[in-house]
């Protein structure tokens, strides 16, 4: 059986120059990068720093407020988030599965976390099923996450459900990590923006979105929950076809600007060849934030 981490990692290879991949590495450690219980030094207090991190007997000996500086902490945890309903056994935008673009996406970036020594897990599900892996770091541990996440997705799998998947989220991870989100392009509703809103409090939150095929792209196509297609007569009308256009690209507009106001880290991916260079951008997005 061919490995899926190795399949995925020829592909960031073809897809972009090493001289790219040490730029995502050097993002990545940015995103990462945390407090330790590791004293490393002291320095004047500058406006922005936290008042726990002064230390006090030793500002009374010098005269002037001083504050404590830590080593950062490297080693972290990135939970992987993913909705395996059959909603992501359909198209994506380029007419690939978007099981596969989330596989890559998990790919991708559980192999740079496994290469800084970053622990990764999954959280899966849909409205019947929960998938659980623990935390590891090991090239083997990220095959076995890439083996439940391909196995998962199909068109016989149980309706989706991404309240549910978050829900189990919020309730169990309890200490701050990185939480990777991989779900499909659908709309997220007032409890799903309060469940969003409170999983960015308890973490940093990461959002990708597997864009949908444009169902006035390919015809015959159908909705995968429950087997609507575009009318032959309205794909004839320019007109109708024309807001149908518009209503989506509003939606996909709305999205980004909720993401924005809730100050969370967002790409929208529709394609494999799309998912290195959207990675990169949303890191270095971080990054400059």
């Amino acid at each position: 059986m061919d490995s899926l981490l190795v399949r995925i990692k020829s592909r960031m290879f073809i897809h972009a120059h090493r001289k790219a991949l040490h730029l995502l590495d050097g993002e990545y450690g940015s995103l990462v990068t945390g407090r330790s219980m590791d004293f490393e030094d002291l320095r004047s207090y500058v406006a922005g720093d936290e008042v726990r991190d002064i230390d006090w007997k030793a500002t009374a000996r010098h005269g002037s407020t001083l504050v404590r500086r830590y080593t950062a902490l490297r080693r972290q945890t990135v939970h992987f988030v993913l909705d395996t309903g059959r909603n992501l056994a359909a198209h994506a935008a380029d007419g690939e599965p978007k099981s596969e673009v989330a596989l890559t996406v998990v790919g991708v970036l559980g192999y740079l976390a496994v290469r800084h020594g970053d622990d990764v897990s999954l959280i899966a599900g849909d409205s019947e099923r929960t998938v659980r892996l623990p935390a590891r770091s090991s090239e083997n541990h990220l095959e076995r996450v890439l083996r439940s996440i391909d196995s998962a997705h199909g068109l016989d799998a149980p309706p989706s459900d991404l309240d549910r998947t978050l829900r189990l989220v919020a309730r169990t991870v309890r200490r701050r990590a990185i939480v990777v989100v991989v779900t499909d392009d659908a709309v997220l509703g007032p409890q799903q923006t309060k469940l969003v809103r409170r999983l960015r409090a308890q973490h940093e939150l990461v959002w990708v979105t597997v864009g949908d095929l444009d169902p006035l792209r390919l015809a015959g196509a159908v909705a995968v929950d429950d087997g609507w297609a575009v009318p032959e007569a309205l794909r004839a009308n320019r007109r109708l076809t024309a807001e149908l256009t518009r209503s989506i690209d509003d939606g996909i507009r709305q999205r980004q600007s909720m993401f924005d106001d809730l100050g969370v880290s967002h790409r929208r991916i529709g394609r494999v060849d799309d998912v290195m260079p959207s990675l990169l951008h949303l890191l270095k997005a971080r990054s400059n934030a």
